[in-house]
């Protein structure tokens, strides 16, 4: 059965993660989505990474289920196939830097007049004013300005740290999916089309913001109360590392039976969940030496038995035989025709009448130039031209 998106065409003239990953999940719930590459590089992923055959594993992810075209767009006859490309599709996307695709040619107002049922995205770093706009961005920036490297920050000295994740870029991919499903939705019931934008910036602080911001959302309030945890809520076995934590009266009541130390029950600082996030430090290194004395097994095991939120510290390697991902049927394998044997996770969604699908690996550059020129009336030998121009790959 076709995916919940079948039968939208989506242009993505995007590079590097956000984008990528945003039109990657659409295109897993079956949108059609061409993915335009300058030719010769094609998207910057393509190099990150580790090649295998001109495919790296990054990209070989974030670019499944497309089809990519090689379009130079700085040629004026490239900027004219792109138009004509435009002209049948529901939804385009770029993420170039605020004014340049408008320069290109290829802005808001040039794309959706023929067009104006087309939903058209832009992703920027930080939106189209203020003082940083004029900045290049890569997810260390947006870390940075976001105050997310801060709530890293190590506890000892308060250096910030960033993520060893790509979050900003995956945050806004996931933002920016469900926006241009949202904005395609009410397409659906208006006619009309329209402009969305997404600064990345925006998206992280808001991801961020209802536990990172708590001490700051109410204003005129006693900050004390909101506390950050100054560790990670990571213990040291006696043979490794697990992670548990107690939220509600009845898991904290069930935490301190599980580790053998009733005694915290009647100590006044942990009667409350207040008092328990205010006296953070000092809860969490009484848990740390009492779970230093156990195997994880063996604390698991016991905070399994009072239900309290536990689970072994898992390495990426262990992931890949863990019982819960494969019930969960998680990681799937798969034959790249050009990469070889590959796994990846399956689209997490299940939908029950319109599953989304891994139904077609990730591109070579320029792969579907040809088919996809010719489902849109490109003659044939306008086509030949063309590439011998060096104007499509």
């Amino acid at each position: 059965m076709p995916g919940p998106l079948d039968g939208f065409r989506i242009v993505d003239v995007t590079q590097m993660v956000s984008g990528p990953m945003a039109t990657q999940i659409l295109a897993d719930q079956g949108a059609d989505v061409i993915k335009v590459e300058p030719p010769v590089t094609g998207d910057l992923t393509r190099a990150l990474g580790g090649t295998r055959r001109g495919i790296a594993p990054t990209f070989a992810v974030i670019n499944r289920n497309k089809r990519s075209v090689a379009i130079d767009l700085k040629d004026s006859r490239g900027l004219e196939l792109m138009k004509e490309l435009v002209r049948g599709a529901d939804l385009f996307v770029q993420n170039f830097r605020p004014g340049a695709a408008d320069r290109m040619g290829i802005g808001a107002a040039e794309l959706r007049g023929p067009n104006p049922r087309l939903v058209y995205v832009s992703i920027s770093g930080f939106g189209d004013r203020g003082p940083y706009v004029h900045k290049r961005v890569y997810d260390p920036v947006v870390q940075a300005l976001s105050g997310l490297a801060s709530v890293q920050g190590d506890p000892a000295t308060g250096r910030p740290r960033m993520f060893r994740l790509i979050v900003p870029d995956k945050v806004t991919a996931l933002a920016a999916a469900q926006a241009m499903t949202a904005a395609l939705l009410a397409r659906e019931r208006t006619g009309a089309g329209q402009h969305v934008k997404l600064a990345m910036l925006d998206a992280v602080v808001a991801f961020m913001w209802p536990e990172a911001m708590a001490r700051y959302t109410f204003l005129n309030t006693d900050g004390r109360t909101y506390r950050q945890t100054v560790r990670d809520l990571v213990f040291q076995t006696a043979d490794g590392y697990i992670t548990c934590g107690a939220v509600s009266d009845r898991e904290w009541e069930g935490l301190a039976r599980a580790l053998r130390h009733p005694e915290w029950l009647d100590d006044d600082r942990f009667k409350t969940p207040t008092g328990r996030v205010r006296y953070a430090e000092d809860r969490l290194q009484l848990m740390q030496d009492a779970v230093a004395t156990m195997t994880s097994a063996e604390a698991l095991a016991r905070l399994d038995a009072e239900q309290v939120p536990s689970a072994p510290i898992l390495s990426r390697e262990d992931l890949l035989t863990d019982p819960q991902i494969a019930a969960n049927e998680l990681i799937v394998e798969s034959d790249h025709p050009h990469a070889g044997r590959m796994r990846q996770p399956r689209p997490a969604a299940h939908f029950e009448r319109t599953p989304a699908a891994i139904a077609r690996p990730a591109p070579l550059l320029g792969e579907h130039t040809n088919e996809v020129l010719g489902q849109i009336g490109v003659a044939a030998d306008r086509i030949v031209s063309l590439r011998a121009a060096g104007v499509i790959a």
